[in-house]
């Protein structure tokens, strides 16, 4: 596996419109294990000097603790899985699955840590689903991209 690497969004002309344009660093997911979800913890040099690489850690192991908790199969999942075929899936319009509560828990650590940890530093996490699933993207907000002509 390789580790994660820095990428630059080039801005097409609509999307300069919306605002300027950062440098991102992009963590990769980790298929070592299967294709369960879990993200590499290795640290990304273009985090160097921007972040401690504990607190880095703890955030990212902190998601593959959710995400493994997601994945989880328990008699509770069991359960929900059978009375929803029982119900022809109509319960899931009035209650949420154990899969988007563990979902609702990534996002609100991602805010915490997005205030607490990654913003006063200039950086900003992005929440995986908002990425399917793929990477964790962290846009660096000190380092817009000046846009070629």
């Amino acid at each position: 596996m390789s580790p994660p690497t820095i990428r630059s969004s080039q801005g097409n002309t609509a999307s300069q419109a919306q605002g300027p344009q950062y440098a991102k660093v992009f963590v990769q997911r980790d298929y070592s294990d299967g294709t369960t979800v879990k993200f590499m913890t290795s640290f990304p040099q273009g985090l160097e000097n921007k972040i401690e690489r504990s607190v880095f850690e703890y955030t990212i192991n902190q998601l593959n603790t959710y995400f493994a908790e997601a994945e989880k199969a328990s008699c509770k999942t069991y359960c929900e899985g059978c009375f929803a075929c029982f119900t022809v899936y109509t319960m899931f319009l009035c209650a949420d699955t154990h899969y988007e509560k563990c979902l609702r828990k990534v996002g609100k650590f991602i805010v915490e840590q997005n205030e607490m940890v990654y913003l006063p530093r200039g950086l900003l996490l992005t929440n995986p689903a908002e990425r399917g699933l793929r990477i964790i993207e962290i846009t660096m907000l000190d380092q817009p991209i000046v846009a070629r002509t």
